[in-house]
């Protein structure tokens, strides 16, 4: 286990990968997938209000004063990695088919990861409090934006966000984060001291999802209708997406000349996308029949870049020693 999370695998990723595989051959079925849904809906719920709870909006408003540094980081979650997920939709989408074509515009989409941003950025000595302003800001955005460009981006394929599925992220990731703010002043010194608790719900949260989408994809018999040509060739675009985010985020944080503390921060988190975010707005947004191939691109995407983030702040840490 050491060897492993020396190249950046933890027991965790091991466990995603577990729950994918039994999603695959042990779907859930009749009153039990009727019962995992319901399990799942709250688990969401209460992760999305425990986020609220514990995400200070002081931090925020201090680190906006680095305009430059949070500009950067924004505009690169926001605006550099949609361009880069349609440009590979229209160079590959005929040969990923649709439902990977659509998971691949959904990632580029989604806001950074909190984290493990975070933790990445200060493994290289980075700035950490400016690294937690823009992970915190991109998914208070996020939470919000992600939909909407969603919605657009599915308009421009001639497809459509139907009503239900707005109100389902109002209700189940909108308002419990409202009133996790709110009760905030009250109940944010527990979450933060209590943060096993927060990292059970948010993993485990994580996995629900991800074994109910994967086992309603096999129930759909969704898995049978993408060769493994195409699985292949989704792994591929997917690095190549990542390879050419965290190229431009070396280059944008040099030319800009940002001290290297901040350089670490907009490579960490301008570069990486969030899973816990990005799998209950696809359970929200996506068909429960669809959804597991949708978030395939997501879940490639979320452990290659823990993978190559792994090694790139122990190198950093290296040369900082």
């Amino acid at each position: 286990m050491n060897a492993l999370k020396r190249i950046g695998i933890d027991s965790y990723m091991l466990l995603l990968l577990a729950t994918v595989a039994l999603g695959l051959l042990l779907p859930a079925r009749g009153f039990a997938a009727e019962a995992l849904r319901l399990t799942t809906w709250w688990a969401v719920v209460l992760l999305f209000f425990l986020y609220g709870a514990k995400l200070d909006p002081a931090s925020i408003r201090a680190g906006l004063l680095n305009w430059r540094l949070q500009g950067l980081t924004f505009g690169a979650t926001y605006a550099l990695f949609p361009l880069l997920g349609l440009a590979l939709a229209a160079v590959f989408g005929g040969v990923l088919g649709p439902e990977l074509t659509l998971g691949l515009l959904f990632l580029a989409v989604l806001p950074s990861t909190v984290q493990s941003s975070i933790a990445f950025t200060s493994i290289a000595g980075g700035n950490v409090p400016a690294a937690i302003c823009a992970a915190s800001l991109s998914n208070l955005i996020g939470v919000a934006l992600t939909p909407l460009l969603v919605t657009r981006i599915l308009h421009q394929e001639g497809a459509a966000v139907s009503l239900d599925a707005v109100e389902k992220i109002a209700m189940q990731i909108l308002l419990p984060f409202v009133v996790g703010q709110v009760l905030r002043p009250w109940i944010g010194d527990f979450v933060r001291r209590h943060r096993l608790l927060t990292m059970v719900v948010d993993r485990g949260s994580i996995l629900l999802i991800v074994y109910s989408a994967f086992g309603a994809g096999t129930v759909a018999g969704v898995w049978s209708s993408i060769p493994a040509s195409g699985l292949v060739l989704c792994f591929l675009v997917v690095a190549l997406l990542l390879a050419l985010a965290m190229g431009i985020m070396v280059a944008a944080g040099r030319i800009s000349r940002l001290p290297p503390a901040d350089q670490a921060v907009l490579f960490f988190c301008g570069s990486t996308k969030s899973l816990a975010s990005g799998l209950p707005i696809a359970s929200a947004i996506f068909p429960a029949a669809t959804v597991g191939a949708t978030v395939l691109p997501v879940m490639i995407y979320h452990m290659t870049q823990l993978l190559v983030c792994s090694a790139v702040a122990q190198r950093y840490a290296r040369a900082r020693a």
